[in-house]
């Protein structure tokens, strides 16, 4: 087997094309977007090289056929902010054969270890965490845009190389077919005539006001997250108009308090409906075969990606009061074949957000593992996620 670190356009397509070849006959796995995958190693486009590095391999058998890939990241903001400085690695994809999967982690390792860190987690993302973040391990059903799928046998890898879990992630779906539990309308009801209180949507014309609130309450918001590391400006936007071509402006929810924005809710159409027989490519054909689809209503699902409450005003239930707005939405003509919200992904250290998803009536869906390994075999067990 031969690894081969990714510097050509030739290397660079066969990186993308390692997952096409592993999940070609999968009646579930949609491709992600080339250019999505491809922005995360550009430094043009990718704020977080700014506070770090990155680099990828791919791997091939004797014959010269490709047989696994993998990428290696160090954000250096946050790598030093625990016991022991910690690099990434993510979009690990490998052929049933442990050998080849253990000689990807190798090389991860010595390249994080030769840049100081002493110890890795992964799968994730060389950004933040809404997309390409975790091993699925539970619910190997529809991937939503942005979420990871991936091979049944993935665990195993992991856990015999010698990870261990660091936190659990679980997706749970809302169907919206259903009612709402009546206890969760009487709290919203009661938020949304509150004094004081206003709520509104997304405007693309207002853009720049409107991302400058998110990150404010974000910033805020998860201030007390483990190891948190402010939102940039430029990463907002960036996202944004990567989702321009579907993005619902309705979709998108801010709570004002007198004036000041105090919470939000981000949810995006899942695109990923239309995306499976595009195979990861969107060119000029494909744009317009995806825009025709997007009118007829083919998509029926969404998915919320990232709420947040400044903390001062998490125990007044105004997430009730956002989903009593985005419930008002759903009714409206436009959006009624929307049949279901995937709310992706809360973990194990967020007992809140856990609270609001059972309250709303939302069911399992699926459950993501990030995983920690330590350098050191003699060191003590990762210290799991704290509390938030």
């Amino acid at each position: 087997m031969k690894l081969i670190e990714v510097k050509t356009s030739r290397h660079k397509k066969a990186f993308l094309d390692v997952a096409r070849k592993l999940y070609k006959d999968d009646p579930v796995w949609v491709c992600p977007l080339d250019s999505m995958i491809e922005g995360v190693f550009d430094p043009e486009k990718n704020f977080f090289y700014q506070q770090g590095e990155a680099v990828r391999w791919i791997l091939e058998d004797d014959k010269g056929v490709l047989i696994g890939r993998v990428a290696a990241f160090i954000n250096r903001k946050k790598a030093f902010g625990y016991e022991q400085p910690t690099g990434g690695m993510g979009f690990f994809e490998c052929i049933n054969d442990q050998k080849a999967a253990f000689m990807l982690f190798d090389r991860c390792r010595s390249w994080l270890n030769e840049k100081g860190m002493k110890a890795m987690d992964g799968p994730i993302n060389f950004g933040e965490n809404d997309n390409f973040w975790g091993l699925l391990v539970e619910g190997y059903t529809h991937p939503s845009f942005g979420m990871p799928y991936n091979k049944t046998y993935y665990e195993g890898f992991f856990r015999n190389y010698g990870f261990e879990e660091y936190f659990e992630q679980v997706t749970n779906h809302l169907d919206l077919t259903e009612p709402f539990p009546e206890r969760f309308w009487k709290i919203a009801e009661w938020v949304r005539k509150k004094p004081g209180f206003e709520w509104r949507h997304f405007e693309w014309k207002k853009s720049d006001q409107y991302i400058r609130d998110l990150k404010e309450v974000y910033d805020e918001a998860w201030q007390n997250h483990d190891n948190f590391t402010p939102l940039s400006l430029s990463t907002i936007i960036g996202e944004m108009e990567q989702t321009r071509s579907f993005l619902e402006e309705e979709f998108i929810w801010f709570v004002y308090h007198e004036g000041e924005p105090v919470g939000f809710l981000v949810m995006f159409p899942d695109v990923n409906q239309l995306l499976k027989p595009m195979e990861g490519k969107m060119g000029l054909v494909n744009k317009l075969r995806f825009m025709w689809l997007k009118k007829q209503k083919k998509i029926n699902r969404a998915r919320i990606t990232i709420m947040g409450v400044k903390t001062q005003f998490q125990r007044f239930g105004l997430e009730s009061g956002i989903f009593w707005q985005m419930n008002e939405v759903m009714k409206k003509p436009e959006f009624q074949h929307y049949k279901e919200i995937e709310l992706s992904w809360v973990g194990d250290f967020n007992p809140k957000m856990q609270s609001i998803h059972k309250a709303v009536g939302a069911k399992f869906g699926k459950r993501h593992r990030t995983f920690r390994l330590l350098f050191d075999k003699n060191a003590d067990s990762p210290q799991r996620h704290k509390t938030i």
